[in-house]
């Protein structure tokens, strides 16, 4: 709206014959109680434009110097002030009826028909705002391919009165090459860089420029994906919500060198032959699958995203998704891989939140591999093949994540996968689809277990969003069983069997740990040092990377060693082949508060243990 309007005048007759030409309707907006943008009323807006009311924004340009993320100042005067004023930011800038899409014509357009990406209330930082009618705010924008203009509201956030509009500021080049993403290839010594631009193949060619650091380097060429709107399932990702991704680029880079440090640079060949770069960045390839080496993991679930500027979400749905985020960069040159175990950005439909949120992890995500799972947040819709019918992906299906993030899956909207790092394998599930026994997922549990070579990779991980296991969690006691329903009943034979170490789960937002357990039965009594055969999984819930946190029952299982109502993630270190440290951290300090070590040898692998011995004969 406001690139079309340089005069306040005449943009203030302008919105005046919109709001007779376009009045009150009848559309409706979905209350969800996980994403704050949801409770903007967007299509209940109108107008009330005051000539003596004002915003203006600056810097006009950023990222002059080839930032992706730059603070604006916002300044604004109301003559008529109330606390419920609120100020959003729209991207593309032009928010008007004319972006909206085609819709029934018996049902009037509304004014706006656009989330804002953020929002936040014009008192946030000026307590004499209602007093003098002017105030400021500061906003940190990233590069999200397009323009943005700030709109000063009235009346709460149900019901939306647009007062004035402001100029509009853009980064230097919007379609700038960003926000790179490393993954695992399908084999052990190949890596993968996904990164965001506004890029067509029309417009330019992607390639990924990298060696070994400090050597001639090579360049290797990108695949590249988009999605529509008419690629999501339902409102508000297909509505509201929606917003252009953008374009997503994957390049392969193969036959690494073990434990090599090898750098990189995303590139855009333009049709004229000139090119578009992206900073540089360094990643360490993975140790042979076997090799003993000091190998640190991460893993958690249900992070998000929050906002530094205190905008929407810092202070609603994810409070601890920054303390997780930077208590990881802290310590990052201490960690070789991170698992995201669902529930990653909490956009619910919201697409403009997956460029935040893929923002906000890329000083990890650049620099290790960033592996990801799929959780009810991402996937969950009805009627579209999800083992649950309920509207938690706010009509994404899956969508966004199957193409934002690359995952060494052979179906990527079949979101499970077994991928190796030198002395781990690691099996991913996605419970938003059926594990049960005679699936196929369920197959592929199997298979991906009974493979791993546990003489060269001794510690076998199994990893899932919803809790397959156990759970003290107070709605899965309310049910009596402590898991998800119908979790473990067809898994812990293969768990047990093929001699699961550890089976992590998110969805709960809290942090638990089991003894050794098989069929509810602690079967070691030791808490904090295991030796000697594992006979039993240890069962750890990691929900609580960010969002709200989820309470547990009074009582305390048998099985349940160590509970804590707070945030946090786990750290896995592997020295060797016979030696595995344990750490769960809050993120409020990164300190240590449960942890636990592994010591055995490849003999107690093997060693037979309950439903889990191979068949013998008597025969000499």
């Amino acid at each position: 709206m406001a690139d079309f309007f340089p005069f306040p005048n005449l943009l203030f007759i302008t919105l005046l014959l919109l709001s007779i030409l376009f009045p009150a309707h009848t559309y409706q907006v979905r209350l969800d109680e996980h994403q704050p943008l949801s409770k903007i009323d967007v299509y209940k807006a109108t107008l009330a434009l005051r000539s003596t009311a004002s915003i203006r924004a600056s810097p006009l340009v950023l990222g002059l110097h080839d930032e992706d993320t730059e603070w604006v100042t916002v300044k604004f005067i109301h003559p008529e002030p109330s606390a419920d004023d609120w100020i959003a930011v729209f991207s593309p800038a032009k928010f008007n009826t004319s972006a909206c899409p085609s819709s029934n014509k018996k049902v009037q357009t509304p004014l706006i028909c656009s989330s804002p990406i953020k929002f936040n209330y014009a008192n946030y930082t000026n307590s004499n705002y209602v007093k003098t009618g002017k105030a400021s705010l500061a906003f940190q924008l990233i590069n999200q391919r397009a323009d943005f203009s700030f709109a000063l509201f009235s009346g709460g956030l149900s019901n939306p009165k647009l007062i004035a509009v402001s100029n509009p500021v853009s980064f230097k080049n919007p379609k700038a090459p960003l926000f790179p993403r490393l993954a695992h290839g399908k084999l052990w010594n190949e890596m993968t860089i996904t990164w965001t631009s506004g890029y067509d193949i029309s417009d330019a060619t992607p390639f990924v420029e990298w060696g070994l650091e400090g050597e001639v380097q090579t360049r290797s060429p990108a695949g590249t994906l988009t999605f529509s709107r008419n690629s999501m399932c339902d409102a508000p990702a297909r509505t509201v919500g929606w917003r252009d991704p953008g374009f997503f680029h994957t390049s392969f880079l193969q036959n690494l060198w073990p434990n090599t440090v090898y750098t990189y640079r995303m590139g855009h060949r333009l049709l004229s032959g000139s090119y578009i770069w992206s900073k540089s960045y360094s990643f360490k390839s993975s140790p042979f699958p076997g090799e003993e080496s000091l190998q640190r993991v991460i893993i958690f679930g249900d992070m998000g995203k929050g906002q530094r500027d205190g905008s929407n979400e810092f202070s609603n749905y994810q409070p601890g998704a920054l303390n997780t985020t930077d208590q990881l960069i802290k310590d990052l040159n201490n960690i070789d891989i991170v698992f995201h175990i669902g529930d990653m950005s909490y956009a619910n439909g919201y697409l403009s939140e997956w460029d935040q949120f893929t923002a906000q992890v890329e000083p990890i995500a650049s620099r290790v591999p960033y592996m990801v799972a799929s959780g009810n947040h991402e996937r969950d819709w009805p009627n579209t093949g999800s083992f649950y019918s309920n509207m938690d992906s706010g009509g994404e299906c899956g969508v966004p994540a199957e193409t934002m993030f690359y995952f060494p899956a052979e179906n990527r909207a079949k979101f499970w996968y077994s991928t190796d790092y030198g002395l781990f394998r690691f099996c991913i599930a996605d419970t938003e689809h059926d594990w049960r026994e005679g699936s196929e997922q369920y197959r592929f549990i199997e298979q991906c277990l009974a493979s791993a070579d546990r003489q060269k990779q001794p510690w076998l991980i199994f990893a899932a969003h919803r809790v397959l296991g156990y759970s003290s969690n107070d709605w899965y006691a309310s049910q009596g069983s402590f898991e998800e329903p119908m979790g473990r009943e067809s898994l812990q034979k293969l768990w047990q069997k093929y001699r699961v170490d550890i089976a992590f789960y998110g969805h709960v937002h809290n942090y638990e740990r089991t003894c050794p357990v098989y069929q509810h039965q602690c079967v070691n009594e030791e808490k904090n040092h295991y030796s000697g055969t594992m006979n039993g999984t240890i069962h750890v819930v990691v929900g609580g990377a960010g969002s709200h946190l989820s309470p547990f029952t009074q009582e305390i299982p048998k099985w349940s060693i160590y509970r804590d109502f707070d945030y946090g993630f786990v750290k896995m270190t592997a020295f060797n082949r016979s030696s595995l440290l344990f750490e769960y951290k809050r993120s409020s300090d990164g300190k240590v508060y449960d942890s636990f070590t592994i010591s055995r040898d490849y003999r107690d692998v093997l060693a037979c243990v309950p439903d889990s011995c191979q068949p013998t004969t008597l025969a000499s």
